[in-house]
């Protein structure tokens, strides 16, 4: 089991043999692309969390959990002081779960059996076992809060991804942008809509809001996170906030002052 304290000196491709653990990793730590046979559940307690694959990146604000299923090639990135728990599942046992990356809201009764999981010391013993399926079962029940950005296919869609990732608070409109990325606006929210499922609107919407979260975990106030991540004011960045997050940023940065307490 991992020790309880900083991690800062595990090595980027974490253990084979790693079943579970809990500790807290510095802000911008960085765990390269690996896999893995099982699947993995990780639970930010508190930070933020960035899963990226193949299929695009998932961000777990505090209090999210991240599913990753067996065989997916993957990194992460924490921001903020992150308090983390790590639960491996067998694959055997994963047939219940998602077949691809996902972020879930985490109940009390959720949190408790993560938390009781990565503080044991006796993985693969029945009583584990049976923990543990209660912890699938309750990540079968929770709602998927997927803040998921993601990764185009289309030369012209990445060269305009490409461009709101550089700079997400900028106000460039599509049309301007395909100028630059040599397509009509018509042509690339047809794209958002066919690769991504989503406008061109939700996107960067949901980009701001990956940014917004990584300044609220580093102490940033309301105000200025909205100024930073392209809202014109407060209101409207609290409205966008609430849509995507599920409570607002107020709310949100009093959270994360909780958990460091």
């Amino acid at each position: 089991m991992l020790e309880k304290r900083s991690l800062d000196a595990l090595p980027p491709k974490l253990p084979a043999k790693v079943s579970h653990g809990a500790g807290w990793l510095a802000h911008g730590f960085h765990i390269d692309v690996h896999s893995h046979d099982e699947g993995q559940l990780v639970y930010a307690a508190s930070g933020v969390l960035a899963t990226t694959t193949e299929r695009g990146t998932w961000v777990a604000p505090a209090n999210r959990a991240t599913w990753t299923p067996p065989g997916f090639d993957h990194s992460h990135r924490f921001y903020g002081l992150t308090e983390v728990h790590l639960v491996i599942i067998p694959a055997d046992v994963c047939g219940a779960l998602m077949d691809h990356p996902a972020v879930f809201v985490v109940n009390p009764l959720l949190r408790e059996a993560i938390i009781a999981l990565t503080s044991r010391n006796d993985a693969g013993s029945a009583a584990y076992e049976r923990l543990r399926a209660v912890m699938i079962d309750e990540i079968v029940e929770a709602p998927d809060q997927s803040l998921h950005l993601p990764e185009p296919h289309d030369d012209r869609l990445r060269a305009v991804t490409d461009l709101l990732r550089a700079d997400p608070a900028q106000s460039t409109t599509l049309a301007e942008l395909g100028r630059r990325a040599g397509a009509s606006a018509r042509t690339l929210s047809r794209l958002f809509h066919v690769e991504f499922g989503m406008s061109f609107h939700r996107w960067r919407t949901i980009l701001r809001i990956h940014h917004a979260l990584v300044h609220l975990t580093e102490g940033q106030s309301v105000t200025d996170t909205a100024m930073v991540c392209g809202w014109s004011n407060p209101a409207s960045f609290i409205e966008a906030f609430h849509g995507v997050v599920g409570q607002t940023p107020g709310s949100y940065r009093a959270g994360l002052s909780d958990t460091k307490t």
